[in-house]
């Protein structure tokens, strides 16, 4: 057991190379820049290593809480989940969860190519992709083929944009931290306005975007990715990028600008300077919406739920844990339910804010 800062060189390699060697697409989420950055904000955060000999042969990454109840890496923020194990590598699931001294390990964006713990998942999601492996103009010609109405009002709105604010012009990979700081605060208001927990009231959130915002590894990279209307920015994005994925995190827009749609404008820009970066998938996250619908052209399963081993510590567990993700559950099964507890949560925003 180790603290994420406390890898050294030669592992974090092993690490590297044992997630290239994986069949999963690359998630900089699975990186080792992740998890040490998690480590810097989250002190309980811990690292398993596992050896063959004198070779690491495996990594799990994760959380021990004060109760010994263990989770994934950053969970609640992070998007994809699991361990970092060598292909054919086979471990015994309770010897591993008493080693890291915890009496479970809960996910809710787990892997499909997990196989440690893909038999321990209580719920299968999806998380919607864009794929953009074969250039920027084919995955357009999909979106007209698929989604011609929206491709046509979108880019019309952009030109509207140029029109009546300024002309439009997006940044792929920001750095200045004023743009940051302007993009949180939207997202912070939007979370206000929509009933949801607001992720950047919590300190460690915040610190966490900030130091990933100053990741440059190869394959665990922080991107600022900002749409301007004229020098005003009107919708922005932030996420972590590996040679191969964007992984989708913190997208908001300036609500002023709302009718012009500058968050999917923002989106097609992304797809559009991620191909030419070479990039070839972009992951919009799990969770259903109406602008992913529009934009992705596949998914991917990712699952939730938890192992536990045998003891006060699996009761626990579910105590603290299962009630409440039935209930999402079962919400979500359920569109009109869905929708009414959406207006619901909406409403006691509105009835806060006055």
């Amino acid at each position: 057991m180790a603290g994420p800062g406390e890898l050294g060189e030669g592992e974090k390699e092993r690490w590297r190379a044992l997630r290239a060697a994986s069949e999963a697409p690359r998630n900089p989420f699975m990186e080792p820049e992740f998890t040490e950055a998690v480590g810097l904000v989250r002190p309980r955060a811990r690292v398993a290593v596992v050896y063959e000999g004198l070779e690491p042969v495996g990594f799990l990454p994760y959380e021990r809480g004060p109760l010994g109840q263990g989770r994934a890496i950053g969970l609640g923020v992070s998007d994809a989940q699991g361990a970092i194990l060598r292909p054919g590598l086979d471990l015994d699931t309770g010897r591993l969860l008493k080693a890291c001294s915890v009496s479970s390990f809960a996910f809710d964006n787990l892997e499909a190519e997990q196989r440690l713990f893909v038999r321990y998942a209580a719920e299968e999601h999806a998380t919607y992709v864009v794929d953009v492996e074969k250039g920027y103009e084919t995955y357009e010609s999909v979106l007209r083929a698929q989604s011609p109405k929206f491709l046509k009002t979108t880019l019309a709105k952009e030109r509207k944009l140029g029109r009546q604010v300024g002309e439009p012009r997006f940044v792929f990979d920001e750095r200045d931290p004023a743009a940051l700081r302007t993009l949180m605060e939207w997202k912070s208001a939007q979370y206000r306005r929509t009933g949801r927990q607001d992720r950047f009231a919590r300190e460690w959130i915040t610190r966490l975007v900030g130091r990933l915002a100053r990741t440059r590894a190869p394959e665990c990279a922080g991107t600022l990715s900002v749409l301007y209307a004229g020098e005003r920015p009107v919708a922005a994005h932030f996420g972590l990028r590996s040679a191969s994925v964007l992984a989708c995190w913190f997208p908001a827009y300036d609500p002023e600008f709302a009718k012009y749609s500058p968050g999917l404008v923002l989106h097609l820009r992304m797809a559009e300077a991620a191909a030419a970066e070479g990039i070839g998938m972009l992951d919009l996250g799990r969770g259903a919406a109406e602008y992913k619908d529009a934009l992705r052209t596949g998914e991917l399963p990712v699952y939730e739920g938890a192992v536990t081993r045998p003891g006060a510590g699996a009761a626990l567990h579910w105590l603290s844990r299962e009630p409440a993700r039935r209930a999402h559950s079962f919400v979500r099964g359920r569109p009109r339910l869905a929708a009414l507890a959406a207006r619901t949560l909406k409403g006691a925003a509105r009835l806060r804010r006055t």
